[in-house]
Protein backbone atom coordinates (compact mmCIF):
# COMPACT_ATOMS: atom_id res chain seq x y z
CA UNK A 1 0.00 0.00 0.00
CA UNK A 2 1.63 3.70 -0.70
CA UNK A 3 1.28 5.95 2.09
CA UNK A 4 -2.26 7.01 3.21
CA UNK A 5 -2.33 10.62 4.00
CA UNK A 6 -2.31 11.37 7.79
CA UNK A 7 -4.63 12.49 9.80
CA UNK A 8 -3.11 16.02 10.88
CA UNK A 9 -2.96 16.49 6.82
CA UNK A 10 -6.78 17.03 7.32
CA UNK A 11 -6.64 19.02 10.37
CA UNK A 12 -7.11 22.95 8.57
CA UNK A 13 -10.62 24.69 7.40
CA UNK A 14 -12.33 22.49 4.66
CA UNK A 15 -11.68 24.85 1.72
CA UNK A 16 -8.01 24.59 2.71
CA UNK A 17 -8.29 21.31 2.40
CA UNK A 18 -10.65 20.32 -0.58
CA UNK A 19 -8.70 22.09 -3.20
CA UNK A 20 -5.74 19.96 -2.09
CA UNK A 21 -7.42 16.79 -2.42
CA UNK A 22 -7.88 17.50 -6.10
CA UNK A 23 -5.29 14.53 -7.55
CA UNK A 24 -5.23 12.71 -4.89
CA UNK A 25 -6.52 9.02 -4.89
CA UNK A 26 -9.48 7.85 -3.09
CA UNK A 27 -8.47 3.99 -2.39
CA UNK A 28 -11.77 1.39 -1.43
CA UNK A 29 -10.43 -1.68 -0.35
CA UNK A 30 -13.56 -4.45 0.35
CA UNK A 31 -13.39 -7.16 2.90
CA UNK A 32 -12.64 -9.44 -0.19
CA UNK A 33 -9.88 -7.98 -0.94
CA UNK A 34 -11.20 -6.54 -3.75
CA UNK A 35 -9.53 -2.60 -4.39
CA UNK A 36 -10.74 0.18 -6.06
CA UNK A 37 -8.67 3.42 -6.83
CA UNK A 38 -9.82 6.49 -8.50
CA UNK A 39 -8.19 10.28 -8.73
CA UNK A 40 -10.56 12.92 -6.79
CA UNK A 41 -11.62 15.36 -9.71
CA UNK A 42 -13.76 17.16 -7.74
CA UNK A 43 -14.35 18.08 -4.44
CA UNK A 44 -16.77 21.00 -2.08
CA UNK A 45 -15.78 22.14 1.08
CA UNK A 46 -18.57 23.18 4.00
CA UNK A 47 -17.79 24.42 7.47
CA UNK A 48 -19.07 26.38 10.24
CA UNK A 49 -20.41 29.75 9.19
CA UNK A 50 -22.17 28.24 6.00
CA UNK A 51 -25.69 27.82 5.76
CA UNK A 52 -25.56 24.68 3.17
CA UNK A 53 -23.43 23.05 6.30
CA UNK A 54 -25.05 19.94 7.60
CA UNK A 55 -23.14 21.57 11.21
CA UNK A 56 -24.82 25.18 10.97
CA UNK A 57 -27.74 24.94 13.61
CA UNK A 58 -26.21 22.78 15.99
CA UNK A 59 -25.05 19.27 16.26
CA UNK A 60 -27.56 16.20 16.12
CA UNK A 61 -26.94 12.45 15.99
CA UNK A 62 -27.46 12.66 12.18
CA UNK A 63 -24.02 15.17 11.62
CA UNK A 64 -22.21 14.19 14.67
CA UNK A 65 -19.56 12.74 12.76
CA UNK A 66 -19.07 16.11 11.09
CA UNK A 67 -18.13 17.52 14.67
CA UNK A 68 -15.39 14.75 15.32
CA UNK A 69 -11.36 14.77 14.63
CA UNK A 70 -10.29 15.03 11.03
CA UNK A 71 -9.85 12.23 9.14
CA UNK A 72 -12.80 11.02 10.20
CA UNK A 73 -15.33 9.99 7.86
CA UNK A 74 -19.14 11.61 7.32
CA UNK A 75 -21.42 9.70 4.94
CA UNK A 76 -24.78 10.84 4.62
CA UNK A 77 -27.60 10.01 2.37
CA UNK A 78 -29.99 12.28 0.45
CA UNK A 79 -33.51 11.71 -1.46
CA UNK A 80 -33.42 8.37 0.65
CA UNK A 81 -31.43 6.91 -1.90
CA UNK A 82 -27.44 8.12 -2.87
CA UNK A 83 -24.74 8.54 0.13
CA UNK A 84 -22.43 10.58 0.09
CA UNK A 85 -19.02 10.89 1.40
CA UNK A 86 -17.60 13.57 3.47
CA UNK A 87 -13.72 13.54 4.89
CA UNK A 88 -14.15 15.75 7.93
CA UNK A 89 -11.47 18.82 8.72
CA UNK A 90 -10.13 21.29 10.71
CA UNK A 91 -10.05 20.46 14.67
CA UNK A 92 -12.93 18.38 16.81
CA UNK A 93 -16.35 20.59 17.78
CA UNK A 94 -15.52 22.54 14.57
CA UNK A 95 -18.74 21.41 11.78
CA UNK A 96 -16.06 21.26 8.92
CA UNK A 97 -15.67 18.30 6.14
CA UNK A 98 -14.99 18.18 2.53
CA UNK A 99 -17.65 16.22 -0.10
CA UNK A 100 -15.81 14.17 -2.44
CA UNK A 101 -17.98 14.63 -5.33
CA UNK A 102 -16.36 12.91 -8.46
CA UNK A 103 -13.34 10.74 -8.81
CA UNK A 104 -11.61 9.66 -12.24
CA UNK A 105 -11.44 5.89 -12.04
CA UNK A 106 -7.76 4.52 -12.48
CA UNK A 107 -9.22 0.88 -11.28
CA UNK A 108 -8.87 -1.25 -14.83
CA UNK A 109 -12.23 -2.23 -16.60
CA UNK A 110 -14.10 0.66 -15.19
CA UNK A 111 -15.25 3.54 -17.23
CA UNK A 112 -14.09 7.45 -16.58
CA UNK A 113 -17.64 8.24 -15.38
CA UNK A 114 -18.68 5.31 -13.21
CA UNK A 115 -17.96 7.82 -10.43
CA UNK A 116 -18.53 10.86 -12.02
CA UNK A 117 -20.77 12.09 -8.66
CA UNK A 118 -21.00 11.86 -5.06
CA UNK A 119 -23.92 9.22 -5.49
CA UNK A 120 -22.55 7.06 -8.20
CA UNK A 121 -18.98 7.09 -6.47
CA UNK A 122 -20.60 6.02 -3.39
CA UNK A 123 -22.86 3.64 -4.95
CA UNK A 124 -19.83 2.00 -7.09
CA UNK A 125 -17.38 1.85 -4.11
CA UNK A 126 -19.84 0.53 -1.39
CA UNK A 127 -19.78 3.26 0.97
CA UNK A 128 -22.48 3.79 2.78
CA UNK A 129 -23.69 5.36 6.33
CA UNK A 130 -21.83 2.38 8.34
CA UNK A 131 -18.65 4.18 7.64
CA UNK A 132 -19.70 7.30 8.94
CA UNK A 133 -17.90 7.89 12.04
CA UNK A 134 -15.46 5.47 11.34
CA UNK A 135 -11.49 7.01 10.67
CA UNK A 136 -9.75 6.80 7.20
CA UNK A 137 -6.95 3.91 6.80
CA UNK A 138 -6.56 0.28 6.67
CA UNK A 139 -9.39 -0.52 9.29
CA UNK A 140 -11.98 0.72 7.62
CA UNK A 141 -11.09 -0.14 3.99
CA UNK A 142 -11.15 3.36 2.89
CA UNK A 143 -8.68 5.79 2.79
CA UNK A 144 -6.78 8.63 0.65
CA UNK A 145 -3.21 8.70 -0.99
CA UNK A 146 -1.26 11.65 -1.82
CA UNK A 147 -1.34 12.17 -5.77
CA UNK A 148 1.27 9.94 -7.54
CA UNK A 149 2.52 12.49 -9.73
CA UNK A 150 1.65 16.56 -10.37
CA UNK A 151 -1.91 17.31 -11.40
CA UNK A 152 -2.16 18.01 -14.84
CA UNK A 153 -4.33 20.53 -15.86
CA UNK A 154 -6.03 24.08 -14.42
CA UNK A 155 -8.10 23.54 -11.06
CA UNK A 156 -10.96 25.99 -11.32
CA UNK A 157 -12.45 27.38 -8.46
CA UNK A 158 -16.98 28.15 -8.65
CA UNK A 159 -19.47 27.92 -6.77
CA UNK A 160 -20.92 24.67 -5.33
CA UNK A 161 -23.99 22.86 -6.53
CA UNK A 162 -26.74 20.62 -5.98
CA UNK A 163 -27.30 23.34 -2.90
CA UNK A 164 -30.69 25.51 -1.73
CA UNK A 165 -28.84 27.60 0.59
CA UNK A 166 -25.09 29.27 0.18
CA UNK A 167 -24.84 28.66 -3.57
CA UNK A 168 -22.83 31.95 -3.66
CA UNK A 169 -19.67 30.71 -1.97
CA UNK A 170 -17.00 29.79 -3.89
CA UNK A 171 -16.08 26.68 -2.65
CA UNK A 172 -15.96 24.14 -5.35
CA UNK A 173 -13.20 23.04 -7.34
CA UNK A 174 -12.76 20.42 -10.04
CA UNK A 175 -10.08 19.48 -12.60
CA UNK A 176 -11.05 21.87 -15.95
CA UNK A 177 -11.54 19.25 -18.98
CA UNK A 178 -11.62 15.94 -16.74
CA UNK A 179 -14.66 13.61 -18.18
CA UNK A 180 -15.36 12.56 -14.35
CA UNK A 181 -16.57 15.49 -13.00
CA UNK A 182 -20.15 15.38 -12.25
CA UNK A 183 -20.92 19.14 -13.71
CA UNK A 184 -19.39 22.05 -15.03
CA UNK A 185 -20.56 25.18 -14.26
Amino acid sequence: MAIALAREWFARPAPEVAPDLIGCLLVRRHPNGQMYRGRIVETEAYMAGDPACHGYRRQTPRNAPMFAAAGTIYVYQIYGVHHCLNIVSDRPQVASAVLIRALEMITPTLPARSAAGPGKLCHLLAIDRQLSGTVLGEATGLWIEPPPHAVVGTVVQTRRIGISQGQEIPWRWYLQGNAAVSRYS
